[in-house]
């Protein structure tokens, strides 16, 4: 299986409909024609006490309540993206943060340190801490304890189903995946052992890769409601085997699961749909925020 590759996020298909804006990045390109005036944005808030540039999120709250003083439970989401663990910026994924703040929904965008900085599981400790640092802050942010989600696209979504269903990052980070409502996945890798991707064996390091570093391995009853979207045509992460599969996993253990594969978009295009100009290509905007607006009951533990 070929996992992630980089995840440069080549939208270049997609991005053909923006005309004269195709000689930039895609990411820019999206970003330049998605508006500013729904959100309030705070940048580079630290998450650790260390000032590292990739320890820092970006805050965005709906315009209409731009403060806690107005901004009285409202649902949040923080925002993980891909990036083969190699690369990615919290700044490229403006227009995610638009697309949910739109929406009623305070967003948090973390950076997380990446290799050949560092390697598995660091990022993971990374995304545990700015999950942490959301949670101790929900008051002055505005936002609802009850329903506070986790989500990802691609190594992204790697991280946010790690958070979910491993409990262990979270608790060093001094929290619990029993805080969140739900999590959501865009093209994740779940069950991606053994590694093909030469830019990811090294942060895994394959050929010894530690098989509890797959979230498959941790599904166990009472994780957190899923929503798992992919696309048809990922021919970077196999939707039959790791959005499929988990699935699978997680049902096995009564943990309410939704899964949405759609026709018209590829591994990159389908965090690109969440962009005004994009969202041509698939309901993936709407999926997720009907998955926030009425997230399935969360089950019990076994004893």
């Amino acid at each position: 299986m070929h996992v992630l590759g980089k995840a440069g996020l080549a939208l270049t298909g997609a991005v053909l409909v923006l005309g004269g804006l195709i000689a930039c990045s895609p990411l820019s390109a999206i970003n330049a024609v998605t508006p500013s005036s729904s959100y309030i944005k705070t940048e580079g808030v630290a998450y650790t006490d260390s000032d590292h540039p990739r320890q820092k999120l970006d805050i965005y709250r709906p315009a209409a309540q731009a403060d806690a003083a107005t901004a009285k439970g409202l649902p949040v989401v923080v925002f993980f993206y891909g990036g083969s663990w190699n690369e990615g910026s919290r700044k490229d994924y403006a227009f995610v943060g638009e697309a949910l703040s739109s929406r009623g929904i305070i967003a948090v965008l973390p950076d997380y340190r990446v290799y050949p900085e560092v390697r598995y599981p660091d990022f993971l400790k990374d995304s545990a801490q700015a999950l942490a640092w959301t949670l101790r802050s929900l008051h002055e942010l505005g936002g609802d304890p009850q329903r506070v989600f986790v989500m990802g696209h691609s190594a992204g979504a790697y991280n946010a189903a790690m958070l979910a269903l491993d409990a262990r990052w979270l608790r060093q980070a001094g929290a619990s995946p029993d805080a969140l409502r739900g999590w959501i996945g865009l093209a994740g890798p779940y069950d991606f052992l053994p590694i093909e991707n030469p830019d990811v064996k090294p942060v895994f390091f394959a050929p010894d890769s530690p098989p509890d570093s797959q979230p498959v391995r941790h599904v166990q009853a009472g994780a957190p409601p899923a929503l798992l979207i992919a696309s048809h045509k990922d021919k970077l992460v196999s939707a039959t085997r790791n959005t499929g599969g988990l699935a699978t996993l997680l049902r096995a253990q009564q943990v309410p699961v939704e899964e949405r594969y759609f026709d018209n978009t590829s591994h990159a295009s389908l965090v690109g749909s969440l962009a005004r100009p994009l969202r041509f290509l698939a309901p993936t905007l709407e999926t997720v925020i009907e998955f926030i607006a009425t997230p399935p009951p969360r089950t019990k533990a076994a004893p």
